[in-house]
């Protein structure tokens, strides 16, 4: 399903934007070293719960999990990219923490992520892969105009990404959203350009750049869900959601 939205819809899609910004840099915030995941992702459902949103994990059920994900948000750390199961573990100085983020508030999703190092960090490899999906993260949008296709955003991602020395995993991409997290199109973090869905104004997606250091290859965790590199090297991830509009990509989720 490919949802394009009204001028009027999209102010409520930026309310929703501008609410998972706000819940993402309070979590940033709070989370500290001695942080348990499950406290920030208590300290999610609270603020969903008093914004009166939906979160669009609870009851997440696509085929490539085990069951609901059960959780508001998730938490991964270190080796772990995507789909982080919260679960009981105290944040350590220097871990990398992605959290990624996705509720519905008046009807219209948002998803955004952030990847970050807990208290001091020595190591400037994971600085720079952090530097890296936020730069590749800002191409996709640029070239995210009305009459692109989605090659476009895939080949400016993927140019960053691989000039600096990152393979790519094409399995998990963005994706379209609207009044549900994961729609039409998919969007692969490396592709050739002119090809795929052409952008229209109203619609809205989802961009998020990943990688893992050095492989392109994932592991699950025997709880069914969080996606780790292969290697056991450290992983990041950023996103934001934004909309098509007639004058250029705008950012929902900042």
């Amino acid at each position: 399903m490919i949802e394009l939205f009204t001028p009027v819809e999209l102010l409520r899609a930026k309310v929703s934007g501008k609410f998972i910004a706000t819940v993402l840099q309070s979590l940033q915030e709070r989370a500290r070293v001695g942080t348990n995941l499950l406290e920030i992702d208590e300290w999610a459902g609270e603020m969903i719960g008093e914004a009166g949103a939906h979160s669009c994990y609870i009851d997440y059920d696509p085929p490539f999990g085990r069951g609901p994900f059960g959780h508001f948000i998730c938490t991964s750390v270190n080796d772990a990219v995507l789909h982080g199961m919260p679960h009981d573990y105290a944040l350590k100085n220097g871990d990398l923490l992605t959290l990624d983020l996705a509720a519905s508030l008046h009807g219209i999703a948002a998803d955004a992520a952030v990847s970050f190092i807990v208290g001091v960090s020595s190591s400037p490899s994971d600085a720079m892969m952090i530097a890296t999906t936020q730069r590749a993260l800002e191409a996709g949008i640029a070239a995210a105009t009305p009459g692109a296709r989605i090659g476009d955003i895939s080949h400016a991602i993927g140019s960053v990404l691989a000039a600096a020395g990152y393979p790519i995993n094409t399995e998990f991409g963005g994706h379209g959203i609207g009044t549900t997290m994961h729609q039409d199109p998919h969007i692969p973090n490396t592709g050739r350009p002119g090809r795929g869905y052409q952008l229209r104004t109203g619609l809205l997606l989802a961009i998020e750049p990943w990688v893992m250091a050095d492989t392109t290859d994932l592991v699950t965790d025997p709880d069914g869900w969080t996606l780790r590199s292969a290697t056991g090297t450290r992983a990041a991830h950023s996103e934001h959601t934004i909309a098509i509009t007639d004058d250029g990509p705008v950012i929902l989720t900042t």
